[in-house]
């Protein structure tokens, strides 16, 4: 069964494009489905608290520095690079919130399954997700306001409000429970990334469905926009620190961090205070990073292999 489900968990990108082609085709039946994005964010959010406990966050809290450096490129870099790119680019105002928001967001729940395949620090990617979780409570109504507060109305304190109940007290709740019950969830944790993957395909297919009539006229522009946004994440996240002289698997990490975000409170904070074209670059997003990283990594443990083939010496594991 674990196998299984890891093997389908794998083949997120292919659930993802599939669920796109129905949506597009079949719109009615996933519009239908809107008011379903926040109850299953939730979910999601929960399944993430559920796989942590109090101790994970024990090691790597010897590192300040690094989780500082982490989460000052998710929150300086991100959001600028999205705020300068849909400017270059000519996105509408609502497709630049949409961006502006990918970019304000925590780190991606997938970051921490790339981290491990890519041969990173998986306890530094969760402690490093979970620090962005809890900020993003105030940094993304924040930064939402500071770059199209000017262009579209910001609702701060209503948004604040919103992720504090959305991520906030779910990944709360997940790490009090798994604390405190470890022994009985030990048997279904492997569920919970089986639940995550099938809910981020079916917030995928809802959002498809909602924009279907205007997807030929914004899916270019806007693809190309999430590829360069991903791209400057996964590049500072990985030349910042190699530039400041830390060790290989913190630079993938701190990559992996920056260039998955949590696409999923994106497309709920869009729908809910901005418009449904607002939640495309979310849900685009989601689909990009997943593949963007999962290449990454089989290239990092590649590089790896070659090496540890050409010069006899031990390659970064994964353990």
């Amino acid at each position: 069964m674990l196998k299984w489900i890891e093997r389908f968990n794998r083949l997120f990108v292919v659930w993802a494009v599939l669920i796109c082609v129905v949506a597009a085709r079949f719109p009615q039946h996933f519009a239908q489905l809107k008011p379903l994005i926040v109850p299953l964010l939730m979910v999601v959010m929960f399944g993430m608290g559920a796989t942590l406990r109090a101790r994970d966050f024990k090691e790597p809290l010897k590192r300040p520095h690094v989780i500082l450096l982490g989460v000052s490129i998710q929150y300086l870099i991100m959001p600028l690079a999205a705020f300068l790119i849909s400017r270059a680019l000519g996105l509408s105002p609502e497709l630049m919130v949409g961006m502006v928001l990918v970019g304000s967001v925590s780190g991606g729940t997938a970051s921490n399954v790339v981290a491990f395949l890519a041969g990173g620090d998986v306890a530094l990617s969760i402690v490093m997700t979970a620090a962005s979780t809890f900020l993003a409570v105030f940094l993304t109504p924040l930064l939402t306001q500071l770059y199209v507060g000017a262009t579209v109305p910001v609702a701060m304190l209503p948004m604040f409000l919103s992720i504090l109940k959305i991520v906030v007290v779910p990944v709360a709740a997940g790490i009090l429970v798994n604390t405190l019950f470890q022994e009985h969830l030990e048997k279904v944790q492997p569920v919970f990334p089986l639940i995550s993957v099938v809910t981020i395909v079916g917030l995928i297919g809802i959002i498809i469905g909602l924009n279907q009539p205007r997807l030929s006229t914004l899916a270019l522009p806007l693809t190309l926009a999430i590829i360069l946004h991903n791209g400057c994440g996964l590049a500072a996240g990985y030349g910042l620190p190699k530039l400041l002289g830390l060790d290989e698997k913190t630079c993938r990490t701190i990559a992996i961090e920056a260039g998955m975000q949590n696409s999923g409170l994106a497309v709920a904070l869009s729908i809910k205070y901005f418009t449904a074209a607002s939640a495309l670059p979310g849900a685009i997003f989601s689909l990009w990073h997943n593949l963007s990283g999962s290449f990454l990594a089989t290239v990092w443990t590649t590089l790896d292999a070659r090496k540890e083939k050409k010069e006899g010496c031990p390659v970064l594991t994964t353990e």
